[in-house]
Protein backbone atom coordinates (compact mmCIF):
# COMPACT_ATOMS: atom_id res chain seq x y z
CA UNK A 1 0.00 0.00 0.00
CA UNK A 2 2.87 2.57 0.88
CA UNK A 3 4.69 1.63 -2.51
CA UNK A 4 1.21 2.23 -4.16
CA UNK A 5 0.88 5.77 -2.57
CA UNK A 6 4.74 6.65 -3.82
CA UNK A 7 3.72 5.94 -7.18
CA UNK A 8 0.85 8.08 -7.02
CA UNK A 9 2.40 10.56 -5.41
CA UNK A 10 5.26 10.21 -8.28
CA UNK A 11 2.83 10.38 -11.06
CA UNK A 12 0.88 13.36 -9.38
CA UNK A 13 4.33 15.25 -10.03
CA UNK A 14 5.13 14.51 -12.85
CA UNK A 15 1.34 15.21 -14.80
CA UNK A 16 1.72 18.67 -12.59
CA UNK A 17 5.66 19.32 -13.82
CA UNK A 18 3.43 18.80 -17.27
CA UNK A 19 1.22 21.21 -16.83
CA UNK A 20 3.52 23.87 -15.34
CA UNK A 21 5.98 23.07 -18.38
CA UNK A 22 2.72 23.06 -21.61
CA UNK A 23 1.78 26.50 -19.51
CA UNK A 24 4.52 27.90 -19.78
CA UNK A 25 5.00 26.82 -23.61
CA UNK A 26 1.63 28.55 -23.88
CA UNK A 27 2.99 31.39 -22.36
CA UNK A 28 6.14 32.05 -24.49
CA UNK A 29 4.55 31.06 -27.40
CA UNK A 30 2.18 34.01 -26.77
CA UNK A 31 4.04 36.03 -25.10
CA UNK A 32 6.50 35.56 -28.59
CA UNK A 33 3.46 36.86 -30.90
CA UNK A 34 3.45 40.78 -28.53
CA UNK A 35 4.87 43.67 -30.57
CA UNK A 36 8.76 43.64 -29.57
CA UNK A 37 8.31 47.51 -28.48
CA UNK A 38 4.38 48.47 -27.15
CA UNK A 39 5.84 51.81 -27.07
CA UNK A 40 5.73 54.67 -28.94
CA UNK A 41 4.81 52.94 -32.41
CA UNK A 42 5.72 55.61 -34.65
CA UNK A 43 8.76 56.32 -33.64
CA UNK A 44 10.07 52.81 -34.87
CA UNK A 45 9.17 52.07 -38.45
CA UNK A 46 11.40 49.52 -40.62
CA UNK A 47 11.17 49.03 -43.59
CA UNK A 48 11.95 45.27 -45.51
CA UNK A 49 11.60 44.25 -48.78
CA UNK A 50 10.00 41.10 -49.51
CA UNK A 51 11.53 39.36 -52.91
CA UNK A 52 9.86 37.62 -55.54
CA UNK A 53 9.89 33.66 -54.92
CA UNK A 54 10.75 34.51 -51.43
CA UNK A 55 9.97 31.61 -49.00
CA UNK A 56 8.32 31.62 -45.78
CA UNK A 57 11.21 31.25 -43.82
CA UNK A 58 13.27 33.82 -45.60
CA UNK A 59 10.56 36.74 -44.58
CA UNK A 60 10.37 35.42 -41.33
CA UNK A 61 14.43 35.77 -41.16
CA UNK A 62 14.27 39.01 -42.14
CA UNK A 63 12.01 40.44 -39.96
CA UNK A 64 14.03 38.69 -37.18
CA UNK A 65 17.11 40.55 -38.50
CA UNK A 66 15.23 43.43 -38.83
CA UNK A 67 14.19 42.63 -34.86
CA UNK A 68 10.63 43.11 -35.63
CA UNK A 69 9.57 39.47 -34.16
CA UNK A 70 11.13 37.63 -31.04
CA UNK A 71 11.35 33.89 -32.25
CA UNK A 72 11.56 32.26 -35.49
CA UNK A 73 10.56 29.10 -34.94
CA UNK A 74 7.16 30.73 -33.24
CA UNK A 75 6.54 32.75 -35.77
CA UNK A 76 7.47 29.87 -38.36
CA UNK A 77 4.56 27.79 -36.78
CA UNK A 78 2.05 30.17 -35.99
CA UNK A 79 2.09 31.22 -40.21
CA UNK A 80 1.61 27.03 -40.26
CA UNK A 81 -1.14 27.33 -38.05
CA UNK A 82 -2.81 30.41 -39.84
CA UNK A 83 -2.58 29.27 -43.06
CA UNK A 84 -5.10 32.17 -44.79
CA UNK A 85 -1.74 34.53 -44.86
CA UNK A 86 0.00 34.67 -48.06
CA UNK A 87 3.01 36.94 -48.03
CA UNK A 88 3.46 39.05 -51.16
CA UNK A 89 6.39 40.55 -52.57
CA UNK A 90 7.28 44.23 -52.24
CA UNK A 91 8.92 46.89 -50.29
CA UNK A 92 7.22 47.45 -46.24
CA UNK A 93 6.79 49.97 -44.15
CA UNK A 94 6.29 47.67 -40.93
CA UNK A 95 6.93 48.94 -37.15
CA UNK A 96 8.45 47.28 -33.77
CA UNK A 97 5.12 47.63 -32.18
CA UNK A 98 3.39 45.80 -34.32
CA UNK A 99 2.04 42.11 -33.29
CA UNK A 100 3.03 39.04 -35.15
CA UNK A 101 -0.60 38.80 -36.61
CA UNK A 102 -0.05 42.78 -37.70
CA UNK A 103 3.22 41.92 -39.59
CA UNK A 104 1.83 39.38 -41.26
CA UNK A 105 -1.95 40.71 -42.32
CA UNK A 106 0.68 43.24 -43.55
CA UNK A 107 2.44 41.48 -45.61
CA UNK A 108 -0.16 39.88 -46.92
CA UNK A 109 -2.23 42.60 -47.90
CA UNK A 110 -0.07 43.61 -50.82
CA UNK A 111 -0.25 47.26 -49.39
CA UNK A 112 3.12 49.07 -49.87
CA UNK A 113 5.45 51.19 -48.35
CA UNK A 114 4.54 54.61 -50.95
CA UNK A 115 5.57 57.29 -48.83
CA UNK A 116 8.92 57.72 -50.47
CA UNK A 117 10.43 57.66 -53.82
CA UNK A 118 9.80 54.30 -55.75
CA UNK A 119 12.50 52.44 -58.34
CA UNK A 120 12.48 49.15 -60.37
CA UNK A 121 15.52 47.93 -61.55
CA UNK A 122 15.20 45.71 -64.25
CA UNK A 123 17.59 42.29 -64.44
CA UNK A 124 20.47 41.65 -66.65
CA UNK A 125 21.04 45.91 -66.78
CA UNK A 126 24.37 47.07 -66.39
CA UNK A 127 25.53 50.13 -63.54
CA UNK A 128 24.79 53.08 -65.92
CA UNK A 129 21.60 51.72 -66.17
CA UNK A 130 21.55 51.66 -62.06
CA UNK A 131 23.12 55.11 -62.17
CA UNK A 132 20.34 56.74 -64.59
CA UNK A 133 17.44 55.66 -62.85
CA UNK A 134 18.95 56.64 -59.55
CA UNK A 135 19.85 60.11 -60.59
CA UNK A 136 16.48 60.72 -62.37
CA UNK A 137 14.45 60.31 -59.63
CA UNK A 138 16.76 61.59 -56.81
CA UNK A 139 19.02 65.30 -56.90
CA UNK A 140 22.22 63.31 -57.68
CA UNK A 141 24.07 63.85 -61.26
CA UNK A 142 24.56 60.65 -63.08
CA UNK A 143 28.13 61.27 -62.29
CA UNK A 144 27.48 61.39 -58.52
CA UNK A 145 26.47 58.04 -59.11
CA UNK A 146 29.01 56.38 -60.73
CA UNK A 147 31.97 58.31 -58.90
CA UNK A 148 30.12 56.76 -55.57
CA UNK A 149 30.06 53.50 -56.54
CA UNK A 150 34.12 53.88 -57.58
CA UNK A 151 35.53 55.66 -54.93
CA UNK A 152 37.80 53.27 -53.43
CA UNK A 153 37.21 54.60 -49.52
CA UNK A 154 33.76 53.97 -49.89
CA UNK A 155 34.43 50.65 -51.04
CA UNK A 156 36.68 49.72 -48.61
CA UNK A 157 33.93 50.14 -46.53
CA UNK A 158 31.43 48.07 -48.12
CA UNK A 159 33.55 45.44 -47.88
CA UNK A 160 33.63 45.63 -44.33
CA UNK A 161 29.99 45.66 -44.11
CA UNK A 162 29.32 42.94 -46.38
CA UNK A 163 30.93 39.52 -46.25
CA UNK A 164 29.65 38.89 -50.11
CA UNK A 165 31.57 41.99 -51.19
CA UNK A 166 35.92 41.36 -51.53
CA UNK A 167 38.96 42.75 -52.72
CA UNK A 168 38.19 41.20 -55.78
CA UNK A 169 36.10 44.71 -56.56
CA UNK A 170 39.23 46.64 -56.54
CA UNK A 171 41.04 45.02 -59.07
CA UNK A 172 42.75 47.26 -61.60
CA UNK A 173 40.77 47.03 -65.10
CA UNK A 174 37.48 46.91 -63.50
CA UNK A 175 35.13 49.32 -65.12
CA UNK A 176 32.35 49.26 -62.31
CA UNK A 177 33.65 47.31 -59.04
CA UNK A 178 29.86 46.87 -58.03
CA UNK A 179 29.07 45.33 -61.50
CA UNK A 180 27.06 41.98 -60.62
CA UNK A 181 26.23 42.98 -56.65
CA UNK A 182 23.25 45.36 -57.17
CA UNK A 183 19.87 42.66 -56.98
CA UNK A 184 17.36 44.20 -59.64
CA UNK A 185 14.24 44.68 -57.88
CA UNK A 186 11.45 47.16 -56.94
CA UNK A 187 13.03 49.44 -54.19
CA UNK A 188 11.04 52.62 -51.65
CA UNK A 189 13.62 54.99 -50.98
CA UNK A 190 12.92 57.81 -48.67
CA UNK A 191 12.95 61.09 -50.63
CA UNK A 192 15.87 62.49 -48.79
CA UNK A 193 18.17 59.24 -48.60
CA UNK A 194 21.37 59.78 -48.95
CA UNK A 195 23.52 57.76 -52.22
CA UNK A 196 25.42 56.05 -49.39
CA UNK A 197 21.48 54.27 -47.87
CA UNK A 198 20.36 54.12 -51.53
CA UNK A 199 23.15 51.67 -52.52
CA UNK A 200 23.35 50.20 -49.45
CA UNK A 201 19.63 49.50 -49.18
CA UNK A 202 20.08 47.79 -52.21
CA UNK A 203 23.47 45.52 -51.11
CA UNK A 204 21.24 44.85 -48.47
CA UNK A 205 18.89 43.03 -50.35
CA UNK A 206 21.48 41.14 -52.51
CA UNK A 207 22.69 40.10 -49.16
CA UNK A 208 19.38 38.24 -48.16
CA UNK A 209 19.08 36.82 -51.71
CA UNK A 210 22.40 35.37 -51.21
CA UNK A 211 22.56 34.40 -48.12
CA UNK A 212 20.31 31.15 -48.86
CA UNK A 213 23.24 30.03 -50.90
CA UNK A 214 26.07 30.99 -48.86
CA UNK A 215 27.18 27.46 -47.69
CA UNK A 216 27.19 25.92 -51.17
CA UNK A 217 28.95 28.71 -52.76
CA UNK A 218 31.72 28.00 -50.45
CA UNK A 219 31.67 24.30 -51.49
CA UNK A 220 32.02 25.32 -55.11
CA UNK A 221 35.79 25.53 -56.39
CA UNK A 222 34.96 29.25 -57.32
CA UNK A 223 34.35 32.54 -55.27
CA UNK A 224 31.48 34.67 -54.67
CA UNK A 225 33.25 37.55 -57.09
CA UNK A 226 33.36 34.25 -59.48
CA UNK A 227 29.50 33.14 -59.48
CA UNK A 228 28.54 36.51 -59.77
CA UNK A 229 30.71 36.90 -63.11
CA UNK A 230 29.19 33.86 -64.49
CA UNK A 231 25.68 34.41 -63.22
CA UNK A 232 25.96 37.80 -65.08
CA UNK A 233 27.24 35.90 -68.46
CA UNK A 234 24.29 33.33 -68.15
CA UNK A 235 21.73 36.27 -67.23
CA UNK A 236 22.45 37.95 -70.98
CA UNK A 237 23.25 34.29 -72.67
CA UNK A 238 20.11 32.44 -71.11
CA UNK A 239 17.76 35.35 -71.15
CA UNK A 240 16.14 33.50 -74.06
CA UNK A 241 16.53 29.81 -73.24
CA UNK A 242 14.19 27.57 -70.76
CA UNK A 243 17.36 26.04 -69.93
CA UNK A 244 19.68 28.63 -67.68
CA UNK A 245 21.19 25.45 -65.63
CA UNK A 246 22.03 23.63 -68.81
CA UNK A 247 23.99 26.62 -70.60
CA UNK A 248 25.64 27.23 -67.17
CA UNK A 249 27.04 24.06 -67.72
CA UNK A 250 28.17 24.31 -71.08
CA UNK A 251 30.25 27.51 -69.64
CA UNK A 252 31.62 25.43 -66.83
CA UNK A 253 32.47 22.44 -69.28
CA UNK A 254 34.42 25.36 -71.34
CA UNK A 255 36.59 26.47 -68.32
CA UNK A 256 37.11 22.90 -67.41
CA UNK A 257 38.50 22.29 -71.05
CA UNK A 258 40.57 25.15 -70.72
CA UNK A 259 38.71 26.92 -73.88
CA UNK A 260 37.38 30.31 -74.41
CA UNK A 261 33.47 30.97 -73.59
CA UNK A 262 32.86 32.25 -76.69
CA UNK A 263 30.58 34.87 -75.42
CA UNK A 264 29.27 37.80 -76.97
CA UNK A 265 27.51 39.38 -74.13
CA UNK A 266 31.15 39.67 -72.93
CA UNK A 267 32.64 41.30 -75.91
CA UNK A 268 29.78 43.67 -76.14
CA UNK A 269 30.35 44.75 -72.48
CA UNK A 270 34.24 44.94 -73.15
CA UNK A 271 33.36 47.83 -75.40
CA UNK A 272 30.16 49.20 -73.58
CA UNK A 273 27.59 48.51 -76.49
CA UNK A 274 24.57 46.41 -75.55
CA UNK A 275 22.96 43.43 -77.85
CA UNK A 276 21.42 44.71 -80.70
CA UNK A 277 22.08 48.29 -80.72
CA UNK A 278 25.15 47.67 -83.06
CA UNK A 279 27.25 45.29 -84.91
CA UNK A 280 30.64 44.61 -83.55
CA UNK A 281 34.26 45.63 -85.55
CA UNK A 282 36.69 43.39 -86.45
CA UNK A 283 38.82 44.62 -84.09
CA UNK A 284 36.71 44.49 -81.03
CA UNK A 285 35.55 40.97 -81.46
CA UNK A 286 39.24 39.90 -81.81
CA UNK A 287 40.67 42.55 -79.26
CA UNK A 288 42.23 40.87 -76.16
CA UNK A 289 41.25 42.26 -72.81
CA UNK A 290 40.11 41.46 -69.58
CA UNK A 291 36.30 41.08 -70.68
CA UNK A 292 36.33 39.55 -74.05
CA UNK A 293 35.72 36.06 -73.59
CA UNK A 294 35.62 35.01 -77.46
CA UNK A 295 39.77 35.62 -77.62
CA UNK A 296 42.12 33.47 -76.68
CA UNK A 297 43.54 35.45 -74.44
CA UNK A 298 40.85 34.94 -72.21
CA UNK A 299 41.05 30.68 -72.61
CA UNK A 300 39.58 28.89 -69.38
CA UNK A 301 39.16 32.01 -67.77
CA UNK A 302 36.21 33.90 -66.81
CA UNK A 303 36.24 38.00 -67.39
CA UNK A 304 37.74 40.28 -64.74
CA UNK A 305 34.33 41.02 -62.94
CA UNK A 306 30.48 41.10 -63.98
CA UNK A 307 28.73 42.36 -67.24
CA UNK A 308 25.32 43.02 -65.21
CA UNK A 309 23.28 42.32 -62.37
CA UNK A 310 21.77 39.12 -62.24
CA UNK A 311 18.61 37.68 -61.26
CA UNK A 312 18.13 35.15 -58.55
CA UNK A 313 17.56 32.45 -61.64
CA UNK A 314 20.64 32.75 -63.26
CA UNK A 315 22.77 33.20 -59.70
CA UNK A 316 21.18 29.98 -58.72
CA UNK A 317 22.13 28.46 -62.26
CA UNK A 318 25.50 29.62 -61.75
CA UNK A 319 25.41 27.59 -58.14
CA UNK A 320 24.08 24.47 -59.40
CA UNK A 321 24.91 23.60 -63.23
CA UNK A 322 23.53 20.62 -65.30
CA UNK A 323 26.26 18.55 -65.40
CA UNK A 324 26.62 17.34 -68.98
CA UNK A 325 28.72 17.11 -71.86
CA UNK A 326 28.23 19.45 -74.24
CA UNK A 327 30.05 22.79 -75.48
CA UNK A 328 27.37 24.57 -77.59
CA UNK A 329 23.63 25.91 -76.87
CA UNK A 330 21.48 27.90 -79.12
CA UNK A 331 17.65 28.92 -78.30
CA UNK A 332 15.65 29.40 -80.84
CA UNK A 333 12.61 31.93 -80.72
CA UNK A 334 10.25 29.97 -78.46
CA UNK A 335 12.80 30.16 -76.06
CA UNK A 336 13.72 25.93 -76.84
CA UNK A 337 17.57 25.42 -76.07
CA UNK A 338 19.37 23.04 -78.13
CA UNK A 339 22.97 21.58 -77.16
CA UNK A 340 25.55 19.85 -78.99
CA UNK A 341 29.04 18.71 -78.63
CA UNK A 342 31.07 20.30 -81.42
CA UNK A 343 30.98 23.24 -84.33
CA UNK A 344 29.49 21.42 -86.55
CA UNK A 345 26.65 20.13 -84.31
CA UNK A 346 25.94 23.65 -83.54
CA UNK A 347 26.25 25.11 -87.04
CA UNK A 348 23.83 22.37 -88.16
CA UNK A 349 21.11 22.96 -85.64
CA UNK A 350 21.92 27.10 -86.07
CA UNK A 351 20.84 26.24 -89.91
CA UNK A 352 17.63 24.06 -89.24
CA UNK A 353 16.59 26.90 -87.04
CA UNK A 354 17.36 29.15 -90.07
CA UNK A 355 14.91 27.36 -92.14
CA UNK A 356 12.57 26.76 -90.11
CA UNK A 357 11.67 30.27 -89.17
CA UNK A 358 12.83 29.69 -85.46
CA UNK A 359 15.86 31.81 -85.33
CA UNK A 360 16.31 34.69 -82.74
CA UNK A 361 17.32 38.23 -83.59
CA UNK A 362 18.06 40.59 -81.26
CA UNK A 363 15.93 43.70 -82.12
Amino acid sequence: MKKMKVIITTLVIIILLMLVGMGGLVFYYHSSLEPISKENKTNEDVHITVNMGTSAKEVIETLYNAGLIKDKNIAYLYLKLHGDYTLQAGDYKLNKGMSLEDIFKQLSSGVLYKDGVTITFVEGKRIPYFANQISSNFNYSYEDVINKMADSAYLEKLIKKYWFLTDDILKEGIYYPLEGYLYPNTYTFDEKAKLEDIIEKILDNTEVVLKEYKKEIENTNFTIHEILTMASIIELEGSNSDDREGVAGVFYNRLEAGRSLGSDVTTYYAVQVDMGERDLYQYELDDQNLYNTRSSYLAGKLPISAICNPSKESIVSAINPKKHDYFYFVADKNKKTYFSKNGAEHQAIINELKNQGLWFNYE
